[in-house]
């Protein structure tokens, strides 16, 4: 857009300080727009780029057209780790599109801030433990930093306490502790200065630990126990107990623990007591591979002193019968053809069962109890292999079959071992688990699909809807049982534009169309069907026949037209000659009906003939009044409907099918003069042109030049011509002006020089002005001439514009349009559309009256030809503003 100041205030630079909150006012400025921005900023000041990049700063409305950069906060300026200055680069743009792109300097301040502590006394309580009888020494070091890299100093509360810390942050111990006497818990507050008395502060704890020199020992000899899987948790294992030399008396502070940690055991921490923490499973990884669990049991006298002793002990756990055999899947699905020979092996269940219990004794089972629906068909071949075989045949055909499919077997798997876990369970438990075994006698395919009919014939009107149904075909098989048949297309269902015209159902064979139908292209559509079982197949032959419908709507040129008419035209005039030509491709043209929907102001105008024609003609119904009011519309948007039921009865135009084509016509009515005849006096038109010459243009004389001659030998050819036509035709008639002073052509064509040309031509023209009428845009009276359509306004001093005089034929002719183009409201003109309004004038002259040649002076053209650059002297513009 074009660039003006909107932006003021701008460019300039700010400050803000650093670790400023969001929202912070940084900068004021103001926006200005444009004079012709009546309705203000198209786009508010945005911030369109930084440099260095950041979202730091954004701007805010202050009210009407006063703005603020602000900080967002996001991220926090920082002085010490951020850039110290930012570049924006801030856009705006008002309603009449003018722009302002400036830029806002803003630099970052530096101010104090408080030290800050590093490492893990930043972030939480540090807790320091000093063994009792430890010299004194550097116990612990703190780290701390200033922002502004000043120099910090460190100190110590309470001052009472054995403990001192040096310039560099090292905390030291004063003393060497006793457990027993000192405390055994100290707490330092260390606080960190920096040189303008900005502090921070962190806490840390110090305790004192007990040490002893003696070590404890187990007093359980015992190191091997035994027991059986699937024990509940809390059962007792063991109890493992020791003692610590340095209790005497007192009650023991020993601590329990197995490491590592056991998933299957746990030991009491207080009493040593072993326990089963969850279930033991002796068939599963790793205690199948390796029953013995061994266990490092460690005793300490504190729980951070160091003295420890350890002892390792080993846990051996039993198998006891505690899974049933399992089969995997425990239903088995089998296809058996319906004639499969008797004997045939079908599964073999032991390789789908297995018991997980570790010892053989415990994973032993048979297979028993073969029954079911048609079991008598079936036989295992032992108890201990569990192979199913067939002992019988099964012909789906057969009348005598009961027409079963699938036969449901079961079969029970029963574990042999006897589950006496221990002689705490002295009873037994038997596992049973039952097999489902489904055999589906499969079918053989030995029969085709069957249509109900050798072809199919169906009748569909061309307009029916898309995916809608038209019919059905259907298709049988006799094998037992019936076979799926699936339905297809295979072939016709297409043309040349669809690939697929139809489609079908592939279980119902349900038919429906897919585009739309059109009679007038396509009347019969054959195509073929297929009905298949997955096996076989066969085909039927269907035709659709395509109903003709009225879906077609008149189509008529042309479809948008332009007329103008003088308000004088005469009633049942054709109006220029305008005919209106419609067809139909499903219509006769004898079918087709003109009325004028809309637009059709009082009635003025009808079309003729109005039904039974493919053509018709616009005609004036009526004359216009605009003197009494009656009128008042100068130009009619008509909008023409034409239907296609003339043919159609009056009672069966209700439930027929109509079409109704469109078309627009404009018509422009122009004024007549309504007062009487005035004169106005001649006046003179000079028209001059100079060709200045350049030297470095040597071919404009020589052009110039054979131009010349020629032009003065087609006018000399010319004349020849026309003196031959009137002495041949008799004498031209007189032309006249509505004045009745003869109209003057003087054509100088001068000898050209090196340098310049000029052509003068002189035009003597007076014009009558003999009506008078009102603008129908401005309300302002003009006058004009009848028959050459001149105007000016009424009473004007200014030089009238010369317009020869050209007769307006209130006819319907073809050319009456012309001659209307001619009597429009005067219209403002360049000087260049004067000349050549100067240049028709004289050609119009130039032509002959009736009965003579009218063959154009050639002179006439080439004068309209050189007057493109031409200066006009004593012509002013009678046509008003606006126009």
């Amino acid at each position: 857009g074009r660039r003006i100041q909107l932006l003021k205030g701008l460019p300039a630079t700010s400050t803000v300080e650093e670790n400023s909150a969001a929202g912070v006012s940084v900068y004021n400025f103001n926006v200005t727009v444009s004079p012709l921005a009546s309705e203000g900023i198209a786009i508010l000041p945005t911030i369109i780029k930084s440099n260095p990049l950041t979202e730091a700063f954004d701007i805010e409305s202050k009210g009407g057209l006063e703005f603020r950069v602000i900080t967002t906060g996001n991220p926090v300026l920082d002085y010490e780790t951020m850039p110290k200055s930012f570049d924006l680069q801030i856009f705006v743009e008002d309603r009449a599109g003018i722009t302002d792109l400036n830029v806002l300097t803003i630099r970052v301040t530096d101010t104090n801030e408080h030290p800050v502590f590093r490492g893990n006394v930043a972030i939480q309580t540090v807790t320091i433990y000093v063994s009792e009888g430890t010299p004194p020494e550097r116990i612990y070091q703190v780290d701390a930093a200033d922002p502004e890299n000043a120099k910090l100093q460190y100190s110590l509360l309470p001052a009472t306490v054995p403990f001192s810390i040096g310039k560099s942050g090292a905390i030291f111990s004063t003393k060497e502790f006793d457990y027993e006497k000192d405390p055994h818990c100290y707490f330092l507050n260390i606080t960190v200065t920096d040189p303008d008395g900005l502090n921070s502060t962190r806490t840390v704890n110090i305790n004192i630990i007990n040490k002893h020199d003696e070590m404890p020992y187990f007093i359980t000899k015992q190191r091997m126990y035994r027991i059986p899987e699937e024990q509940s948790p809390g059962t007792i294992v063991a109890n493992i107990t020791a003692k610590d030399p340095e209790d005497e008396d007192f009650p023991s502070r020993l601590f329990y623990s197995i490491q590592p940690s056991d998933r299957h055991f746990s030991i009491n921490p207080a009493t040593g007591v072993l326990q089963v923490t969850r279930r033991i499973d002796r068939d599963a990884l790793p205690l199948r591979l390796h029953p013995n669990v061994s266990l490092i049991v460690r005793v300490e006298d504190g729980l951070s002193s160091g003295r420890a002793s350890e002892t390792e002990i080993t846990v051996i756990i039993d198998d006891v019968n505690d899974n049933p055999p399992e089969c995997n899947p425990s239903a088995f699905r089998k296809e058996a053809n319906e004639n499969m020979a008797p004997g045939t092996f079908l599964v073999d269940l032991r390789n789908y069962c297995k018991d997980m219990d570790v010892d053989p004794s415990n994973n032993q089972f048979s297979f028993t109890g073969l029954s079911g629906f048609g079991s008598n068909n079936f036989a295992l071949e032992s108890t201990v292999s569990g192979r199913l075989m067939m002992t019988g045949t099964v012909d789906l055909e057969n009348p005598a079959n009961p027409g079963v499919e699938v036969y449901t077997l079961t079969v029970k798997v029963q574990d042999t071992a006897h589950p006496n876990y221990s002689s705490k369970y002295p009873f037994y438990i038997s596992f049973d688990n039952i097999i489902y075994i489904y055999i589906r006698i499969k079918p053989v395919n030995e029969f085709f699909p069957v249509f109900h009919n050798l072809s199919y014939v169906f009748s569909v009107s061309e307009i029916t809807k898309v995916g809608s149904s038209i019919g059905r075909v259907h298709a049988t098989d006799k094998d037992w049982p019936p076979n799926l048949i699936t339905y297809s297309i295979v072939a016709g269902a297409g043309n040349r534009d669809y690939t697929n015209i139809f489609w079908i159902s592939p279980v119902k064979g349900v038919l429906k169309i897919l585009p739309g139908l059109d009679y007038e292209t396509t009347q019969k559509h054959i195509f073929t069907v297929q009905a298949s079982d997955q096996e076989k197949s066969t085909t039927a032959s269907v035709t659709v026949n395509v109903l003709g419908v009225n879906d077609e709507e008149p189509v008529c040129s042309p479809s948008f037209f332009s007329l103008q008419i003088p308000v004088n035209l005469a009633v049942g005039t054709n109006i220029n000659g305008f005919r209106i030509e419609c067809q139909d491709r499903d219509s006769d043209p004898r079918s087709f009906r003109y009325f004028i929907n809309e637009g059709n102001e009082n009635s003025h105008f009808i079309f003729s003939p109005s039904a039974g024609s493919n053509t018709s003609h616009l005609i004036l119904a009526s004359r216009f009044d605009y003197e009494s009011g009656l009128d008042t519309n100068w130009v009619y948007s008509l909008r023409v409907h034409i239907t296609d039921d003339n043919l159609v009865s009056t009672r069966d135009k209700s439930t027929h099918l109509i079409k109704t084509g469109t078309v627009i016509l404009s018509i422009r009515v122009i004024p007549n003069p309504t007062t009487a005849t005035t004169t106005t006096p001649g006046f003179t038109v000079v028209t001059k042109r100079e060709n200045l010459y350049s030297p470095s243009a040597w071919y404009v004389p020589f052009a110039i030049t054979l131009g010349s001659s020629l032009l003065l030998g087609l006018l000399g050819y010319l004349g020849l011509l026309l003196l031959t036509r009137l002495r041949t035709r008799g004498p031209p008639a007189r032309t006249a002006t509505a004045g009745g002073t003869a109209l003057c052509i003087f054509l100088s064509v001068e000898k050209k020089k090196p340098k310049k040309e000029a052509v003068v031509t002189m035009t003597k023209i007076s014009t009558v002005f003999d009506g008078e009428a009102r603008d129908p845009v401005t309300g302002r009276m003009y006058e004009f001439n009848t028959r050459s359509g001149a105007r000016r306004w009424k009473k004007s001093n200014e030089l009238l514009q010369p317009v020869l005089a050209m007769e307006v034929m209130p006819s319907a002719t073809g050319n009456s349009g012309q001659g209307m183009d001619r009597a429009e409201a005067p219209s403002r003109k360049e000087p260049s559309e004067k000349k050549k309004e100067l240049t028709a004038a004289t050609s119009q002259l130039l032509k002959p009256s009736a009965g003579q040649s009218e063959t154009p002076d050639p002179a006439g053209l080439r004068l309209q030809k050189k007057k493109e650059e031409s200066e006009d002297v004593g012509l002013s513009s009678p046509a008003p503003s606006g126009r």
